[in-house]
């Protein structure tokens, strides 16, 4: 007479099985995420936007004339007049035009359209059930999505100083209070710079990757972000807030106007970055805690 068959014992814990072989941080690996946003569209678009503007203030200056480099009055420069000093001057000025507005874009671009475009394509459940922990999903879009907004930063003043040697020759950076830097100090001078136009437009990221996760329309969150830079900017303009204003990200964002002195000046960019890292981790933290209980549904 056989013996009697036992019964599988019952698992003790709580813990969801997993199928052989899974590992939750492998799911959606950065390079797949990078892959996947390189090649769209509005990151190519983008990237060509960037590159093209050095060419077309190129251009400008050779249809409208030189800047005179005259004193702009009270032995201050603008960085307009000394435009086509060098190379140098014209990758600055290049960041000065556009630090305001323009590199907002694919920040906002880049972290508002990440989380969003896959809800509007109905394809976020799919990757959740693939499954990605949602938590993972999140941290490879806004590594890849920071990573593109930095890029895009850098790609600006680069094609800039390549243009601008082509067209201007390379030399010493004429600073806007006079003077000028050694052509040694140039490219780490405005390294910084654009280090800190990455790190004061952190509050653009965090905002539009928050709106991101809240949305199910990209063009949402992208112009969300954007359309609040903006009213930070206004709310900046407004004097009679006096030194309220300090608590806007917007205040400090031509800070790194401190990095074209003689004598490097670190006060007004440390407060900036410190009020920008501030906000954006806040955000960040409402981003992931929301997404994490949030019930997809697209």
């Amino acid at each position: 007479m056989s013996a009697p068959t036992r019964a599988p014992e019952a698992r003790t814990d709580s813990r969801p099985a997993e199928a052989p072989g899974y590992r939750a941080r492998h799911t959606l690996p950065l390079r797949v995420e990078a892959m996947r946003q390189l090649r769209r569209r509005r990151t190519l678009l983008m990237g060509g936007m960037l590159a093209a503007l050095p060419f077309i203030l190129i251009v400008a200056f050779a249809i409208g004339g030189a800047p005179d480099g005259e004193d702009g009055g009270g032995g201050r420069i603008n960085l307009m007049d000394v435009a086509t000093e060098s190379a140098a001057n014209f990758a600055a000025t290049c960041l000065f035009v556009s630090a305001g507005f323009l590199l907002v874009v694919p920040v906002a671009l880049f972290c508002g359209d990440t989380v969003a475009s896959e809800a509007s394509w109905s394809s976020l459940r799919y990757l959740l059930a693939a499954p990605v922990p949602r938590m993972r999903l999140l941290w490879s879009k806004l590594v890849v999505a920071l990573a593109f907004s930095l890029a895009a930063m850098v790609l600006l003043p680069v094609v800039a100083l390549a243009a601008g040697t082509a067209a201007y020759g390379w030399g010493p950076l004429k600073l806007p209070t006079g003077g000028a830097l050694a052509t040694g100090d140039t490219v780490p001078r405005l390294a910084l710079v654009v280090a800190f136009i990455f790190v004061s437009q952190l509050v653009t990221a965090a905002l539009a990757f928050w709106l991101s996760t809240r949305t199910d329309a990209p063009l949402g969150a992208v112009g969300g972000a954007v359309g609040l830079t903006i009213v930070g900017n206004v709310l900046d303009a407004v004097t009679a807030l006096g030194a309220w204003r300090e608590f806007l990200p917007a205040h400090w964002q031509f800070a790194w106007a401190d990095a074209l002195q003689p004598q490097l000046e670190w006060g007004g960019m440390i407060k900036g970055a410190a009020v920008s890292v501030t906000y954006a981790l806040i955000l960040f933290a409402f981003a992931f805690r929301g997404f994490s209980r949030k019930d997809i549904v697209s």
